[in-house]
């Protein structure tokens, strides 16, 4: 469907339409192509109204990818939370987090190749703390009977496959029938299940105790 090159802005919550303006030309351009001047045209503000709201282009994009952490949190959960066994919960996670990716591509750009400095954004990280503690990382842990740093390497080695899975979809490497979708979440789950058989070579591997940037 064709987007409206304007859509004029009367009022309302600015910042927010702000950002779904964003995920508008990000979806349409690429994150490489989206602009502040050209969100501030969308919506028929002044090219200074933007800035009253998000000191500059970063600052919106990190609201962006706020937004996608948030949202890609409520899809995984949509899957999961109602698995209570950890093996297949982690699983579940994994397809899920790839649905995601295939139905919102916009948002996932927007928190994996915005280019953003994710450490100097904490809020970024907080976003995303329950899709990892309560989908992956804390069900990781309980397969290891609260080894935390075991847990730790599990959840970041599912979540490491599930991405990969989600990156090859959006790449095209699944075909350009209707089925890519569902091949790549069965291939994303059944390598989670394929990781979590195989755990025990994480607890003996020499791993760091955090993950850099974590």
């Amino acid at each position: 469907m064709k987007r409206s090159a304007k859509r004029p802005y009367h009022h309302g919550d600015l910042a927010a339409a702000l950002v779904d303006t964003a995920v508008e030309l990000i979806a349409e351009r690429g994150v490489a192509g989206f602009s502040m001047a050209e969100a501030s045209r969308r919506l028929g503000v002044t090219v200074a109204a933007p800035y009253r709201h998000f000191a500059d282009r970063d600052a919106l994009l990190a609201a962006v990818a706020a937004k996608a952490a948030t949202d890609l949190t409520a899809a995984v959960a949509v899957e999961a939370s109602a698995v209570p066994e950890p093996t297949d919960r982690i699983a579940a996670a994994a397809r899920g987090y790839v649905r995601f990716a295939s139905a919102n591509a916009a948002l996932f750009q927007a928190l994996f190749a915005a280019g953003l400095d994710k450490r100097a954004r904490p809020e970024l990280e907080e976003a995303a703390r329950p899709l990892v503690e309560d989908f992956f990382h804390g069900p990781a842990t309980s397969l290891f009977d609260g080894d935390e740093q075991a847990g730790e390497a599990l959840a970041l080695a599912v979540l490491a496959t599930a991405h990969g899975h989600a990156m090859l979809l959006l790449d095209g490497a699944f075909g350009p029938d209707t089925d890519a979708v569902g091949q790549a979440m069965a291939r994303a789950h059944a390598a989670a299940l394929g990781l979590v058989s195989g755990r025990e070579a994480l607890r003996s591997a020499d791993l760091p105790t955090k993950v850099a940037g974590k």
